[in-house]
């Protein structure tokens, strides 16, 4: 019974596990929710539409919001040298592809086998509530291989396996990375030989929605059912006794982008367990206007970061973060000249302005102390927002030099109209992508070897170094959905090509029995030392990170040939 984690007059709420009080098949307090070994979430009842809810419940306990990371040759990855070499010849073969994403059209021939057979051996789709749960879950509906199969012999597939991508991001990622060759188009995937599971997430709670701000026909998906979805990957890959490369092709510009959330230490936990690689897409904000960063030395140690407000923008939400030990205050400065005045920090609470010259509604929580990070955060909510040019004053009260950061929502949340008048690309890079230890791919354009300006850039913002490489990531081939072939751009496509690559480094390490040991963390090594690096520039840099991606001279660097 799904009740309270679709219920949306509950919210869901991230809370501590480290004690492990609770796992995975407790099921006895349908109030709590097993996330991982770290977390669980906590389903609160609240049929109140307060957004000043936010001021009692601590930011960081909301699940944040994700969007999909996008909207050509194999030869610029070293992958068809590989594939051609006796001594190797990888495809795929024995590994597991993990998909997190929109779903899967799986009657596109790029997933099936020769004999009209699938090549997916599991879906969760969470969208679906009128068949059989997953083993330790408790919503959606869990599909077979053997089910997808007689599906597939039916007259009418759908009738029997009833779900499918209606967006097709999930499906190009899925190709991407295993499609079945296509003799006839000329398609292929990197590991055509992989098997995949796929997680189709659920939309997130309109309560979320309303929270934080977000017009309700924008897609987006709450972050703890995609954490839930690595854990069903990982509990399949556990059953079959595979390998498994996950693809994590969306992201969210809420957060510190700094690698703590509940998301990103998750995959850096899961990145040190042997045969398992997770790859994150870097995200498409660089080039977009939605970051704001200023290093404050005087002038009252007051920063006025303005803001244009796009007509079509009447809902969304900005995030401002300062390092400690600066302790700021915050003012929001309307068109109109209207104000909401100082607004101090503390550790809790929120504050709700109505303007008398324009429609606006703003709310502001100014939180001292966030609990993840223990930096402070400035959230500032806005409906009905009058276009324009908006100001957020920002001060030190200690009178001392202190930096910000400010972002704005990523992806399609917002129109292109919105921006911070004196943005910065750096530090773009939308989460999990910040995480430290999986790998995390930014895009060029394999046609002419230019960076994708959109792709996110780093550092995070306490400086790791992200992201880790580039891979193709500009009109590559994929599936689309009923049929026929078209093209990807984007972060989601490079992190699509790279999962590729980490399967054919497990088969090899693991199903080979070459190094059965190997971690994802050992793979992502590897990786970097075997990038390609141009001449006359340095490495690692915000936008390549430590180069491109080439697992010829991946193998090359172990000695094998």
């Amino acid at each position: 019974m799904a009740g309270k984690i679709i219920d949306e007059n509950y919210y869901d709420f991230i809370v501590d596990n480290t004690l492990g009080n609770i796992n995975e098949t407790d099921d006895t307090n349908d109030s709590i929710t097993y996330l991982n070994e770290k977390h669980l979430m906590l389903h609160v009842y609240n049929d109140r539409e307060e957004l000043c809810g936010l001021g009692q419940n601590t930011y960081s306990r909301f699940p944040s919001l994700f969007t999909i990371n996008s909207v050509v040759s194999i030869e610029k990855s070293g992958i068809g040298e590989v594939q051609r070499n006796p001594f190797l010849g990888l495809y795929g073969q024995g590994v597991l592809v993990g998909v997190i994403d929109t779903g899967i059209d799986y009657m596109h021939k790029a997933f099936l086998n020769s004999d009209g057979t699938t090549r997916i051996k599991y879906i969760w789709d969470q969208t679906i509530e009128d068949g059989p749960v997953p083993q330790n879950f408790t919503f959606g509906t869990e599909y077979t291989g053997v089910q997808i199969n007689q599906a597939l012999e039916s007259g009418n597939p759908l009738n029997e396996v009833k779900t499918n991508d209606v967006n097709g991001h999930g499906t190009a990622v899925a190709s991407i990375i295993a499609g079945s060759r296509d003799n006839i188009a000329n398609f292929t995937g990197v590991v055509p030989e992989s098997e995949f599971v796929i997680v189709k997430v659920k939309r997130a709670k309109k309560n979320l929605y309303r929270i934080f701000c977000v017009p309700d026909d924008k897609l987006c998906f709450q972050e703890s059912d995609i954490i839930l979805a690595l854990r069903y990957i990982i509990s399949k890959a556990r059953v079959l006794q595979r390998p498994a490369a996950i693809c994590l092709a969306m992201g969210t510009s809420q957060g510190g982008h700094d690698g703590l959330g509940a998301t990103s230490s998750y995959i850096s936990y899961l990145s040190q367990a042997s045969g398992l690689g997770i790859v994150v897409a870097a995200g498409n904000e660089g080039n977009r206007r939605r970051h704001y960063y200023s290093r404050v030395n005087g002038n009252n140690y007051t920063e006025n970061v303005e803001l244009n407000v796009g007509e079509p923008d009447k809902e969304f939400a900005a995030e401002i973060w300062s390092y400690v030990p600066a302790r700021c205050s915050v003012e929001v400065v309307a068109p109109t000249g209207e104000t909401t005045k100082q607004i101090f920090p503390s550790i809790s609470g929120c504050q709700k302005f109505n303007f008398i010259f324009n429609k606006s509604t703003v709310w502001v929580n100014n939180i001292i102390f966030e609990e993840e990070t223990g930096d402070q955060l400035m959230l500032i909510r806005f409906r009905d927002a009058t276009p324009g040019i908006w100001t957020f004053k920002v001060s030190n009260l200690d009178n001392k030099p202190f930096s910000i950061h400010s972002w704005l929502p990523a992806e399609n949340l917002i129109s292109d109209e919105t921006f911070f008048i004196k943005s910065n690309p750096y530090t773009t890079i939308t989460s999990p992508g910040n995480a430290i230890i999986p790998l995390t791919v930014t895009a060029y354009n394999p046609l002419n070897d230019s960076f994708y300006l959109e792709s996110g850039r780093g550092y995070t913002r306490i400086g790791i170094i992200k992201p880790d490489l580039a891979a193709p990531g500009y009109e590559i081939p994929c599936a689309r959905v009923g049929g026929g072939y078209g093209s990807m751009t984007g972060t989601g496509a490079a992190a699509a090509h790279s999962t590729g690559i980490i399967s054919m480094v497990l088969e090899w390490a693991d199903v080979k029995g070459n190094y059965t040991s190997i971690t994802g963390n050992d793979i992502n090594r590897l990786l970097i030392r075997g990038a390609v690096r141009k001449e006359n520039v340095m490495y690692p840099n915000q936008e390549w990170g430590y180069g491109q991606i080439n697992v010829n001279q991946f193998f090359q660097n172990l000695g094998l040939f």
